[in-house]
């Protein structure tokens, strides 16, 4: 049984996830890091220098006690975070469209030239074709 484990560890399909969870973990990094320290500034300074991530509805206040400890917080209805993870999934979904994009356009495969005629194989499967239906 440890045997078979190590032969299906040790195949190119699993080893070849291994790698590309590892590049997706990197690729996740970089591409938040784009969003967050990237885009979200330029978002924010043409909204006017809003962040998106303080904008709340608070249904009830936080109550704080007479030693100033927060008893009860405050529950309140986060849609700045809301609206902040829409742009960020419609930046990164640009992101990996290019980025697939790119990928595409290097591995595009390059056409082989149509060959002139038949082939001698064919051309000899033809005559084989011709000589059994005169046979019937």
């Amino acid at each position: 049984m440890l045997k078979e484990f190590k032969d299906f560890i040790m195949t190119g399909n699993v080893v070849d996830l291994a790698i590309a969870v590892i590049l997706a973990g990197a690729v996740s990094a970089v591409v938040k890091g784009f969003v967050n320290l990237i885009m979200m500034p330029i978002i924010g300074h043409f909204s006017g220098g809003v962040d998106f991530k303080d904008m709340k509805i608070v249904l009830a206040e936080a109550i704080v006690g007479a030693d100033g400890v927060v008893t009860k917080p405050e529950n309140a209805i986060l849609y700045g975070a809301w609206i902040n993870t829409i742009i960020s999934l419609v930046i990164v979904g640009f992101v990996l469209f290019l980025i697939v994009k790119a990928y595409n356009k290097a591995r595009k495969p390059k056409e082989a030239p149509a060959p002139a005629g038949p082939s001698a194989e064919e051309k000899l499967l033809a005559e084989i074709r011709d000589a059994i239906k005169t046979q019937k």
